[in-house]
């Protein structure tokens, strides 16, 4: 049976992770690669990334790492430069960079706010921005763009920059999706909801629950109808399908992933 994704180049950006396990990014690098990607993976930092190439590499499938920051558009155009050098075309864009704040309207400073917004949303069109002409050029392409529950719903906590952030992620998938859809390139949305990923640990918890690690868990937990945690992997079969040829007359839409969180009232 053929792959997935055999022989697609596949640039994911925010491949690297805050700790052990899966998260989002990660899982989508090593997925895709396990599907005969060529997989051109991106991150911030080599401490994250390393563990993602190793994990990959490990399998026998094919990737290569670059550093880039995505809140800085001459890094994020030198990422696509070394991604089409290396492999010739870009199949497959995944955005998995992201972050949140706490804070609602009244505690965000202007700063913090704006700092969301970049790292969120904006990074989104930077690399939307340098890889679509590519894959106009090259006959077509597939973006898969991660937004979250918490841009279509409350979530247990005011992050509004990230919330709306978000929001705009899904809005801008939608648009771009219309605009180029007569150069066959399809862009979607992957929505995942509370899933247990190591941002959780690494972050979360000391933002929500005062470094309890367990009671944010028990939290999250029990928002999600389903008797069992999501994680990164969840995320990035939901991206693959949509990265791939299964998914050629979806576009402009989004896949929750949440354990059926967002389907209930409360």
């Amino acid at each position: 049976m053929t792959a997935r994704l055999q022989d697609k180049v596949a640039l994911v950006v925010g491949a690297g992770s805050v700790g052990p396990g899966w998260g989002n990014g990660r899982a989508c690098a090593a997925v895709f690669a396990a599907e005969g990607a060529r997989v051109f993976a991106a991150d911030i930092s080599a401490e994250a990334l390393d563990p993602t190439l190793q994990l990959v590499r490990a399998a026998g499938d094919t990737v290569e790492g670059h550093l880039a920051d995505v809140t800085d558009s001459a890094s994020v155009e030198q990422l696509v430069t070394a991604c089409l050098d290396r492999f010739g075309a870009i199949d497959v864009l995944v955005n998995v960079v992201g972050g949140s704040r706490r804070g609602g309207a009244a505690e965000l400073t202007e700063e913090e706010w704006a700092r969301q917004l970049d790292l969120n949303l904006t990074s989104v069109y930077r690399t939307c921005h340098a890889v679509i002409p590519s894959m106009i050029e090259n006959g077509g392409g597939a973006i898969v763009n991660i937004a979250s529950t918490s841009g279509t719903r409350w979530t247990g906590s005011a992050q509004v920059a990230y919330a709306s952030s978000k929001a705009g992620v899904i809005s801008f998938s939608r648009v771009t999706a219309v605009q180029y859809a007569p150069d066959r390139i399809r862009v979607n949305t992957v929505v995942p909801g509370q899933l247990h990923t190591p941002m959780v640990e690494a972050r979360l918890a000391g933002q929500r629950s005062g470094g309890d690690v367990e009671a944010l868990i028990a939290q999250r937990r029990s928002r999600v109808p389903l008797p069992y945690e999501g994680d990164g992997r969840d995320t990035a079969h939901a991206a693959l399908f949509l990265a791939s040829d299964e998914a050629r007359f979806v576009t402009g839409t989004e896949i929750v992933v949440d354990g059926g969180m967002t389907a209930r009232c409360d």
